[in-house]
């Protein structure tokens, strides 16, 4: 069937953290990464089946689930996964943060690469573990992996797991098959394992190729533990449900007691049926909707280059998040966001949340909403940006 992503839905006064959060209070939300659009027909009405039958106890977790994943990371992205090398969980965030605390110590180090989804710092730093980070290169509106700099700093013998965003948040890559290869060479060389978020894996735009980190190699499969979930690409969040891939047993026996140990095994029965509907019957639905984002993208390119083009647009491969240099305005990022929030009614992300000196002088635009929407940010934010770029010149 044909979706309609210019259809406004109206979320303010639903409890939406992205609306009715206090900060954006009378301003348009550019923030918080979730989609300003009505998911797929079948997921509608397979929880719309599961509500009527009106009781809403304990889950279980039926095969169908376990098939759901397989059938859908084969036909998609090529990769072979057993169904035991699954297990569920309530989310990404806890998902990593249970794989942290399944395979380091308190003072063990973990490597992240910056500008990254803020999230990474605090599961690090909750289970007592220290930072490091290996920061991205900024070049020609696209960033790169310093792998001489990953190299140096995986070689520090207390650094046990490096943290991978794939595709990466806020930089936009989708990174190739290369590139993921060459990573877990460096690690490999290392003994450090790696965990590769992939919750953004189904939002790519044309002329890109996600790949599973696992999928890359035998030796990648045998070094990695993937955290996914449908939420990011079927806009299902709130239904709270993520999945950890590990084709070692003894390293999910670990992951399984830390899932036990932060509480986190059970999971929402709304999820459950969300993902079966997802990857099963709605295929058509993210295909759509990945031509619908990168429409807005070259929306978005189209207004910088014309209103405001003394700001880089970095390259967007992946995700709907776009992330944009406004150091030509000559204030800070947290500086921008609150004058975009005070003068302009928009509220975004400051580059800060995401790494205090790699997002310096950034900021995080979320473009998944009807295009009306963002059409009319992007003037709210041109009437503030415009001013303070010209009061540098």
């Amino acid at each position: 069937m044909r979706y309609d992503f210019d259809q406004p839905t109206h979320r303010r006064g639903t409890h939406c953290v992205k609306w009715d959060t206090p900060e954006a209070e009378g301003a348009i939300p550019m923030w918080v990464a979730d989609m300003d659009f009505r998911v797929a027909a079948p997921i509608t009405e397979s929880l719309r089946r599961r509500v009527e039958h009106g009781v809403f106890g304990y889950t279980q977790v039926p095969d169908a689930y376990y098939d759901a994943i397989i059938s859908w990371f084969q036909r998609r992205h090529g990769w072979s996964i057993s169904r035991e090398w699954i297990l569920y969980t309530s989310g990404v965030v806890p998902a990593i943060s249970v794989v942290v605390k399944a395979l380091t110590q308190p003072g063990d180090k973990v490597l992240i690469q910056t500008p990254v989804y803020n999230c990474f710092f605090s599961s690090i730093r909750n289970n007592g573990c220290e930072i490091v980070e290996n920061p991205l290169i900024y070049s020609s509106q696209r960033y790169h992996v310093d792998f001489a700099d990953m190299e140096r700093r995986v070689s520090d013998p207390k650094v046990k797991l490096f943290v991978l965003c794939n595709p990466h948040n806020p930089a936009g890559r989708v990174w190739t098959k290369e590139e993921l290869e060459q990573m877990n060479d460096i690690c490999l060389r290392h003994g450090v394992k790696v965990v590769s978020d992939e919750i953004h894996c189904e939002l790519v735009m044309p002329g890109h190729k996600f790949t599973p980190f696992a999928a890359v190699s035998q030796a990648c499969l045998d070094n990695s533990i993937t955290c996914n979930s449908p939420s990011k690409s079927f806009n299902t969040a709130g239904l709270q449900i993520a999945n950890i891939i590990s084709n070692d047993p003894a390293t999910r026996q670990l992951i399984d007691r830390a899932i036990n140990i932060n509480e986190v095994c059970d999971v929402n029965p709304f999820g459950v049926e969300a993902l079966m509907a997802a990857y099963n019957d709605s295929e058509d639905w993210i295909e759509q909707l990945c031509d619908y984002l990168y429409g807005n993208y070259t929306y978005l390119l189209d207004f910088f280059h014309d209103h405001l083009p003394k700001m880089d647009v970095t390259h967007l491969e992946g995700t709907y998040l776009v992330w944009v240099d406004i150091r030509a305005t000559g204030k800070t990022s947290d500086e921008v966001k609150e004058l975009l929030l005070r003068e302009g009614h928009v509220l975004v992300n400051s580059g800060t949340m995401y790494g205090k000196e790699a997002g310096e002088g950034f900021i995080r635009i979320n473009i998944a909403c009807p295009r009306r929407q963002l059409a009319e940010a992007l003037d709210h934010m041109q009437r503030v940006l415009a001013v303070h770029t010209n009061q540098q010149q």
